[in-house]
């Protein structure tokens, strides 16, 4: 990684073109943590890598194109027989089992003023520094099932998965090939962790993280004891009117019949 970060800083100065030898690469972990995930893979954006084909006054566009390891090399073309792009998708290439599918277009990066690594500890900045440097293979959740959608279509991938990807320089006017990558080093999604392997042993946790729970547990007993003595004096304080009103009742009685036995 270190070595490819001082080729695409040479580039930059212009003391370097890219050729087709580069390869796409993983995002800088920096920029990218958990990456790969499940679904996504997250790539640095093509900086520098086509500088030698771009001519003044033309259009250019980069495609990426994805495919699974297990792909045939045969399948591996991402043009047909007249320089055309394809435009295969994720569903006819069975997610890249039987070749390559496009799962984006974007324009070229910009090797004279790319983003400043730098502005990614700005929180006004980093989301538009990612946007710049990165592109998230996978990270469009719903555009297999939107029948109005009319763009590239980048669905998830595979977990636990082996896919390639390589990127096109196309011109936008005559709709060729102009320039591509090879196509990147094997890289795997992640595998998902069977439920029954999750560790939520105690003895495995923080100390801070057992205070915490002790401390819950404390208060919530508290709480109810607190709640069942309140119910209880609630109850008996329902109880007392009526025994007071039967006192009350005796003395009332006691009272009307001493003048009775006065007047006798």
């Amino acid at each position: 990684m270190l070595s490819h970060w001082v080729v695409l800083v040479l580039c930059c100065l212009g003391h370097l073109c890219a050729d087709q030898s580069m390869k796409p690469q993983l995002a800088a972990p920096q920029l990218a943590t958990n990456n790969p995930t499940l679904t996504t893979v997250a790539l640095e954006k093509p900086f520098c890598m086509f500088d030698s084909s771009l001519y003044p006054n033309k259009s250019y566009a980069i495609y990426l194109y994805v495919m699974r390891s297990s792909a045939t090399t045969v399948s591996s073309v991402v043009t047909d027989s007249n320089s055309k792009p394809l435009d295969s998708t994720f569903q006819q290439t069975h997610g890249g089992q039987l070749g390559p599918y496009k799962a984006a277009s974007f324009d070229v990066p910009n090797c004279v003023s790319p983003p400043k690594l730098a502005d990614a500890g700005d929180t006004n900045k980093v989301s538009d520094v990612l946007k710049q440097y990165l592109f998230r293979v996978g990270d469009d959740g719903t555009c297999l099932y939107d029948p109005n959608f009319l763009d590239v279509c980048n669905p998830p991938l595979a977990p636990d998965t082996t896919y390639r990807f390589k990127y096109v320089l196309v011109d936008n006017a005559e709709g060729t090939l102009k320039d591509q990558t090879l196509w990147s080093d094997p890289i795997k999604t992640r595998k998902a962790k069977p439920p029954m392997k999750i560790d939520t042993w105690p003895s495995r946790r923080s100390g801070s993280m057992i205070v915490i729970t002790s401390i819950l547990s404390v208060s919530v007993f508290l709480l109810l004891a607190g709640l069942l003595a309140s119910v209880l004096s609630a109850l008996m304080q329902s109880e007392d009117p009526s025994a007071e009103s039967k006192a009350t009742s005796e003395t009332t009685q006691q009272s009307e019949l001493r003048p009775q036995l006065s007047s006798d």
